[in-house]
């Protein structure tokens, strides 16, 4: 559901965070009511099924739990839902953003940096180039929680084991995203993964367990992906922001367009820094984060890294 707030009144040290959430948050039903009520919604909603050449918005809000975790319909629907629930909102500009995984494109779109039709595009083209890269090689994520974020990497990159730097083996592992203080997500091969849990819960997790996905995103198993996606980023236009956006491999602001460009596509196979993007924002004077897109995860784990920020 979409998050709509009037601030009747803006103190000078009140800095507003606009965050955007990634794939897992879908549900069937998502952004009907958006079409219904609005017709500006409508209007974004047709030209994105135009744009797709397939109606997204019948699987959005019609299609089952398994249709919506395809990855080429979940990332464009949660994208779409994220860019049309911010464009309705009465919450003042943000002074930042960020976005979490895919949610990272629906921030630039609100940062100016591209247009929301070449970030749909750019969506598009990012789930399929990571469905493909799942079949080259089959992979899979784990959750860890009650350990800390530096142990678990380190654990995994004990385990890691390449024949060089571009081919992954079958034990690949690496902590893909820092979610939040004691909850990490580990991803790579499904040997790999399950090594990896076995020694993490060894050494004092308090759970390891896999999650229901089909590859292993944000690890070495998405090269194949970031090939693919290089093309179509290199032909996007790319703006500078209006404002800093906090990016998933740096965990700091960016204004640079170029900067911005080089990790978008590093993002692939780089770590989420989701808990260090929060702590960053908070440290550069973020006082209320708003949620823009399907659920509410977000929210969820912004309360768990600082209890005492608004959250809306």
């Amino acid at each position: 559901m979409p998050k709509f707030v009037i601030l009747i009144t803006t103190p000078h040290n009140y800095m507003t965070a606009f965050v955007f959430p990634g794939q897992g948050a879908q549900f069937s039903g998502m952004g009907k009511d958006l079409y219904d009520s609005h017709a500006e919604a409508r209007t974004i909603m047709q030209r994105a099924n135009d744009i797709l050449g397939f109606s997204l918005t019948d699987v959005m809000f019609y299609g089952e739990d398994d249709d919506l975790r395809q990855t080429c319909v979940t990332q464009p629907a949660i994208f779409l839902h994220s860019i049309v629930s911010c464009q309705l909102s009465t919450v003042l500009r943000p002074s930042m953003v960020a976005g979490h995984s895919l949610g990272e494109f629906s921030a630039l779109v609100k940062a100016g940096v591209i247009a929301w039709e070449d970030g749909l595009r750019l969506v598009s083209e990012r789930a399929l180039a990571m469905q493909e890269a799942c079949e080259m090689q089959s992979g899979t994520m784990a959750a860890v929680l009650g350990m800390e974020d530096d142990k678990v990497a380190a654990i995994c990159q004990s385990l890691l084991s390449t024949t060089d730097n571009q081919a992954p083996m079958t034990d690949c592992v690496v902590a893909a995203n820092f979610n939040c203080p004691g909850q990490v997500v580990i991803s790579g091969s499904i040997m790999g993964v399950e090594l990896a849990c076995k020694a993490l819960k060894e050494a004092g997790a308090k759970r390891a367990l896999r999650l229901p996905v089909g590859g292993a995103f944000h690890s070495p198993l998405m090269l194949p992906a970031a090939e693919r996606l290089e093309k179509a980023i290199l032909a996007t236009t790319f703006h500078t922001p209006v404002c800093p956006i906090y990016q998933n491999v740096s965990a700091r602001a960016e204004v640079d367009k170029d900067v911005i460009r080089k990790q978008l596509l590093e993002q692939l196979t780089s770590p989420v820094r989701w808990t260090q993007s929060v702590q960053q924002m908070i440290v550069d004077g973020a006082t209320a984060f708003y949620e823009f897109g399907p659920g509410d995860v977000l929210k969820g784990l912004i309360r768990k890294i600082a209890a005492d920020v608004q959250v809306g």
